[in-house]
């Protein structure tokens, strides 16, 4: 094979063909035309002996020479990424680009809005899209270029894909201000039980939670009258009824003056907070920068030699 003849670009399609095994996904993420790709695959084809990849009734079936290739190659091209991205000046004020995040609604709450705010007067020609996190196909949307940065709990994030935890969570009870079974600044076992409670069920529906089986484990019960999809929503049921919850100490205090809070009368494991992101982002230098500020403005972050896994 004449390597002469086989250029970066050449390189980049396959690397995309690979992870995304579909022409039409390929083109997108690469803003090429279908028929552009299709002309680069053939190449490859004529270049590399091989047909690298095989129409399927879904997409496409890479051949074995193209899985041997497919780890070097990404290995390869992500150390040419990186030689680039560090003799590059960046600065945000001028960088152009849209970026897409997903998270919950209290992450885009807490950590989001924040972010959003800095990012107009720091980097104000950025596009920032917010997407509501979906931990089961989140890493397709990585590969395919869909979501750029994700922030969930290191137990969701799928393997393949980098992490760096940002901050301890903890819950706190709260209720509305002038509620008539707490008059005074403590929270018993005994009132907690005998309240009516809101639960946040993400996947919709659910009306059990680790409090319950904590609960159980010392032969008491708490009825929950309402199950809510996202926790936002759940200090203004609070607010406007006699019932109590458990929600994130970052809604809480945001909060102050519509809620009163108490802490839970039975330890609750709180949670960790992590920002996943995918290796094609890893080295460039407006994702290391907005990975950076995110940590910078998150109360309670570690800082950018955090951990990092994968």
């Amino acid at each position: 094979m004449d390597i002469e003849r086989l250029d970066l670009n050449l390189l980049v399609t396959l690397d995309t063909l690979l992870a995304e095994r579909n022409v039409s996904r390929a083109a997108k993420r690469l803003h090429l035309s279908q028929p552009a790709i299709s002309t680069r695959l053939t190449r490859l084809r004529e270049l590399l002996g091989d047909p690298l990849l095989l129409p399927a009734q879904r997409g496409m079936i890479p051949t074995q020479r193209a899985l041997e290739l497919q780890a070097p190659l990404h290995a390869a091209l992500e150390g040419v990424r990186q030689v680039v991205a560090e003799s590059s000046p960046f600065d945000p004020a001028t960088a152009t680009a849209t970026i897409a995040i997903a998270a919950s609604d209290y992450v885009q709450y807490s950590i989001l809005m924040p972010l959003a705010q800095a990012l107009r007067r720091e980097a104000p020609n950025l596009n920032i899209a917010w997407r509501t996190i979906d931990t089961g196909i989140l890493e397709a949307q990585m590969v395919r270029g869909e979501v750029d940065l994700a922030l969930t709990t290191p137990e969701t994030a799928p393997d393949n894909l980098r992490m760096r935890t940002l901050y301890r969570e903890e819950y706190v009870a709260i209720v509305r201000p002038d509620h008539p079974a707490l008059p005074e600044q403590h929270l018993d076992l005994d009132t907690f039980c005998e309240l009516d409670h809101v639960i946040v069920s993400p996947e919709g529906g659910g009306f059990h939670g680790p409090m319950d089986d904590a609960l159980a484990a010392i032969g008491l019960h708490r009825r929950v009258a309402l199950s809510a999809p996202g926790f936002l929503v759940v200090p203004e049921i609070v607010a406007r009824s006699d019932m109590i919850a458990l929600v994130p100490t970052r809604v809480a205090d945001d909060r102050a003056g519509r809620v009163r809070l108490f802490d839970p009368p039975l330890p609750v494991p709180g949670f960790d907070m992590a920002m996943v992101w995918h290796d094609r982002t890893t080295t460039h230098p407006l994702h290391r920068w907005l990975r950076q500020r995110i940590t910078e403005l998150t109360p309670g972050a570690s800082g950018e030699a955090g951990t990092d896994t994968n």
